[in-house]
């Protein structure tokens, strides 16, 4: 119970970033700046986590170019998917917005399908095909919802899944990375990375005054994102799979798009109808179809 109570609160804090997001871009700041002040404040969880990690016995055999690789994967892959994702979700809805980057799993089996030449099985390619069309309805409910401003909407969704694909590629090249440096490492390091990189809009005396004119509400929205969405559900996920293991977190984790959904509709007064329901309820199926797969062939 403690475990699954674990995965849970994890589920829903990474799903609370969105709400989160959408209530700082309400007073009128960018991405690029929302990003900056949650990693500032996130960052001194990831040294903390990277002092830990040392300390550790375990050893690394890393390469200079793996370095390079890391410090290239944190950059792109990783700040870079976070930017489209946050740029996206300005003109889409927090619901719409989890949904397709709950899709992940089946970009990765994309990936290693074309990296890797793994094949794809036919209950893959159903649950695959289940879950585009879910995206799909789900994105259609948005399109009627948004009215006019569904070019707008058109286009926050494709960055959002250019987002999904591109964090699926930050996960196909981490696999290469962790065994070499281990679990701890990576995520403080790779995390650390990220955090640094999103820090450019602080290096100039202008984006520092823009930063310094934000409403005093953005400063409490970052903190709170960085806390509650950010270091405590990775928390409770690492806390929660070392109680449970992989493959329940995997199918419990199938909660965060319907938390999202729930929280969109209390905090940020997003209609729910059955044409999402019935779309999320397709993409969920399909993710835990794939997850399944992947668990039991590996």
């Amino acid at each position: 119970m403690t475990g699954a109570l674990l995965v849970l609160l994890s589920a829903i804090g990474f799903s609370s970033k969105a709400i989160i997001a959408k209530l700082a871009y309400l007073q009128g700041v960018d991405a690029a700046s929302l990003i900056a002040l949650r990693m500032l404040c996130a960052i001194p969880f990831f040294v903390g986590l990277g002092w830990w990690a040392m300390r550790q016995a375990t050893p690394m055999t890393m390469q200079p170019r793996d370095w390079g690789l890391l410090v290239l994967l944190a950059v792109v892959g990783g700040y870079g998917s976070m930017w489209l994702n946050f740029e996206g979700l300005r003109t889409i809805s927090a619901g719409l917005e989890r949904v397709i980057l709950f899709i992940y799993p089946t970009l990765v089996v994309g990936i290693s399908a074309l990296w890797l030449q793994h094949r794809i099985t036919r209950r893959e390619w159903v649950a695959m095909l289940a879950s585009y069309a879910g995206v799909v309805l789900v994105v259609w409910h948005d399109v009627s919802w948004a009215g006019w401003r569904s070019d707008h909407t058109l286009l926050g969704a494709t960055l959002v899944f250019l987002s999904a694909l591109m964090y699926a590629g930050y996960l196909h090249v981490s696999g290469y990375l962790i065994p070499k440096l281990g679990a701890s490492r990576f995520t403080a390091f790779s995390m650390s990375l990220i955090a640094l990189t999103s820090l450019w809009p602080l290096i100039g005396q202008h984006e520092i005054q823009v930063i310094r004119q934000l409403p005093e509400a953005v400063y409490g929205l970052a903190l709170l994102m960085a806390l509650v969405a950010t270091v405590l559900p990775s928390v409770c996920m690492n806390l929660g799979i070392q109680q449970l293991g992989s493959r329940k977190v995997a199918l419990m984790s199938a909660i965060g798009p319907v938390s999202t959904i729930v929280l969109a509709m209390l905090f940020l007064n997003e209609p729910i109808s059955w044409l999402q329901g019935l779309g999320t309820g397709l993409v969920l199926a399909g993710v835990l179809a794939v997850s399944v797969e992947a668990k039991t062939s590996g």
